[in-house]
């Protein structure tokens, strides 16, 4: 299938979930979920997969098993790309992010030897000055209030060279188009591939480093 952009139908689509988040809506819309927001999102898929590897779009379905808010849809489209990109379609439009949302136990410890190492500290500070000045977002989820116990200062001695990137529990490079001139268009798939790229520096170090 040719990615010719995304479907415009698909904003109004989760403007209308948003409202009526139900079984019924689903069922009385299902195909047009499926070829107006899903096609289109595998057809991107196929596009950039040469470049960025295989993706997987997430199923439609919250799992509300622990959840207060029982809703049993998303209100977005999300797709994951084998070598790290994330894009999303929702009512607010299209955005795109490439990195770890939530580090697990493990990510963790090694995301902060190596932001704690000399050289992988200051490759990092390095990819993230890249990527804002190519004017994109860093998104941290979650943080810690001060460094982590085993790279706090002793009394009198100065604070971590890097401990602001020491207290991330997790970390994104982030763009939100919102509804571009080009979100209906073969160009949608340019401008993706675009971030993807200038994202490189963060995605690829977490990939080298923490994953």
């Amino acid at each position: 299938m040719h990615f010719d952009g995304f479907d415009d139908d698909a904003i109004t689509f989760y403007r209308e979930l948003t409202l009526r988040n139900d079984r019924a809506f689903w069922l009385e819309n299902r195909d047009r979920y499926e070829n107006r927001v899903a096609g289109p999102m595998h057809a991107l898929a196929d596009a950039l997969a040469p470049e960025f590897g295989a993706a997987r779009l997430f199923r439609p379905y919250r799992d509300v098993r622990f959840s207060r808010h029982k809703s049993p849809y998303k209100l977005h489209a999300g797709l994951t790309f084998e070598r790290g990109g994330y894009v999303q379609v929702s009512a607010e439009g299209v955005a795109a992010g490439a990195g770890v949302y939530l580090f697990d136990r493990d990510q963790l410890e090694r995301y902060r030897r190596a932001v704690d190492a000399p050289a992988t500290g200051a490759a990092l500070e390095r990819a993230v000055a890249a990527v804002e000045a190519a004017g994109h977002a860093i998104v941290v989820p979650d943080r810690l209030k001060t460094a982590p116990r085993g790279f706090r200062p002793e009394a009198g001695e100065p604070p971590h060279p890097r401990a602001e990137l020491l207290r991330y529990k997790g970390l994104v490079a982030w763009t939100d188009w919102g509804i571009p001139d080009w979100f209906a268009t073969a160009a949608a798939a340019d401008e993706i591939a675009r971030f993807l790229r200038e994202s490189e520096p963060v995605s690829g170090w977490l990939r080298d480093t923490v994953r």
